[in-house]
């Protein structure tokens, strides 16, 4: 169930590359609001004040290349950007060519503007980032605006309203992409604000006239996004039944405190205890895969039999969630099997009975509506935890034994994050137990137990993470208060890979 298409958004056609949701994250950034859209979907984007082509991981020379209804593209009137695959399309569509490079050109190049207007106005020699095997040859008619340290061009103005780019300006690296951005949204026509206070206000109407005074069920974990979700639902005046499914792979205290979490907001939550279920399916069960393709089935079998028959289905699905998971025709690939829709959720989805409402924010603008709702801070600033729970900080067989070992440690850490001032300045934080034993001394025995490894990144919407350097008083603190307080540990860790290629969860 989808909500408008906010006319006037800045509208980004995905053709596939890994930056393409980037791209809208830079322009509300920017302070404009940007949808994005599959190139199918060109006839059905309202009134956008400007459009972006996205890159791509494809060639336009390929003969089922992605493409675009052009004219139907150019019926809209407004400024047209192409990056990287995009510019290529837009070049042969004006008349050039595109040429297969002998190697591919991927990371930093040195940009040296043509001109000092338009695209390029207050842009300076400097670094962008490249990614692509093809290279343009323009039409006559068309303005060079930019060329590589090769002096071949690479950025182009085919006329008054349509450029193009060879690079990606959305990414850190392009040291001036930032102010590229802004300078083509400059020419965009009435091009709509994107402020948190009124999306919320235009969120709750449109939420309150969508349901229609029917009954809707919500699964909520105590997390950011469901917890906003059911806050959202609440302000709408929605009668909202909100279900949370203790599987046994919460951390300690959890229920606990996700049921007084909600009563702070006025909300009162059904808890349905599953613990036993879950584990029984996990017992002896090591692949990953596996181990999450069980708790997802599990946890929509247990779901669906305590909310009975739902009129409406309330999901907190954020917008990586939606590109990640390939969702409604994504050319992106399946990265977290535990988000793809299952039968029951597909067939409410095919009847109109899904809801959505956050499925166009990033983590960071969640927490943002959450703060323009009143919401306490303690809750909106809660590091991620997995839909599937301590079973992927937990690699190898699951039992409680070492489940146990995850929570106590895992309070431990982040206990010690919050009295020394660091829980707000990482992103994410845990313990994991690995499916090993390690040797150890304690009191005058030898022993074999388990090692702990602690993991902390800084990231800002969990594309790409850097490890946090704590400082080593800190973890030397935390280590000594796990392998003297939490039985079976003889060994703690500390994870300093980056993602990529890491992943930030274990499994």
């Amino acid at each position: 169930m989808s909500f408008s298409h906010f006319d006037r958004a800045i509208a980004v056609f995905d053709f596939g590359s890994q930056y393409s949701q980037l791209i809208v994250r830079r322009i509300r950034e920017l302070g404009f609001q940007a949808l994005l859209h599959q190139p199918g979907q060109v006839g059905e984007i309202g009134r956008p004040s400007a459009i972006i082509l996205s890159g791509g991981p494809r060639s336009t020379s390929e003969p089922d290349a992605p493409d675009i209804d052009f004219d139907r593209l150019m019926e809209y009137g407004v400024p047209v950007l192409g990056i990287c695959y995009g510019m290529q399309l837009l070049n042969l569509k004006c008349g050039g060519r595109i040429h297969p490079g002998t190697t591919r050109e991927y990371g930093p190049a040195l940009l040296r503007p043509a001109v000092a207007d338009g695209l390029m106005a207050g842009i300076t020699d400097s670094q962008v980032w490249m990614s692509h095997s093809d290279t343009c040859e323009r039409p006559e008619s068309a303005r060079v605006l930019a060329e590589n340290q090769d002096g071949i061009p690479v950025a182009l103005q085919w006329d008054d309203r349509m450029f193009g780019i060879q690079f990606h300006p959305e990414v850190s690296h392009s040291q001036q992409g930032g102010r590229m951005l802004a300078n083509f949204l400059a020419m965009a026509k009435d091009p709509a604000k994107f402020e948190i206070g009124a999306f919320k206000d235009r969120l709750v109407a449109e939420t309150r006239e969508i349901v229609a005074g029917r009954p809707v069920v919500c699964g909520v974990s105590g997390g950011v996004d469901s917890t906003v979700l059911a806050a959202l639902l609440h302000e709408a005046g929605v009668d909202v039944r909100c279900l949370f499914v203790d599987n046994g792979l919460l951390r300690k205290n959890e229920v606990q405190d996700v049921v007084a979490q909600f009563e702070e907001i006025g909300i009162q939550i059904e808890v349905i205890h599953a613990a036993d279920r879950f584990l029984t399916a996990l017992a002896g069960v090591e692949d990953p895969e596996e181990k999450r393709r069980i708790i997802g089935k599990l946890f929509v079998d247990v779901f669906f039999s305590a909310a009975g028959d739902i009129q409406l289905l309330a999901q907190g699905t954020l917008f990586p969630d939606v590109i990640e998971s390939a969702t409604s025709g994504s050319i992106a690939s399946t990265i977290k099997t535990h988000h793809n829709r299952v039968s029951q959720i597909m067939e409410l989805a095919r009847q109109g009975k899904v809801l959505e409402p956050l499925s166009d924010l990033f983590k960071d603008e969640v927490r943002a509506l959450g703060r323009a709702m009143g919401l306490n801070p303690r809750v909106l600033g809660r590091h991620p935890f997995p839909g599937p729970g301590l079973a992927v900080r937990c690699p190898g067989a699951i039992t409680e034994e070492r489940l146990e070992i995850i929570r106590e440690a895992d309070e431990i850490f982040i206990d010690a994050l919050r009295r020394h001032g660091l829980y707000d300045s990482v992103w994410q934080a845990y313990a994991a137990v690995l499916p090993c034993k390690t040797v150890g001394v304690k009191g005058d025995e030898r022993v074999h137990e388990a090692p702990v490894v602690l993991r902390a990144v800084a990231s800002q919407d969990a594309m790409t993470a850097e490890w946090v350097r704590l400082p080593g008083e800190f973890l030397a603190e935390v280590s000594n208060r796990i392998l003297n307080g939490v039985p079976g540990v003889s060994r703690v860790l500390y994870d300093i890979s980056t993602k990529p290629p890491a992943s930030i969860e274990w499994e």
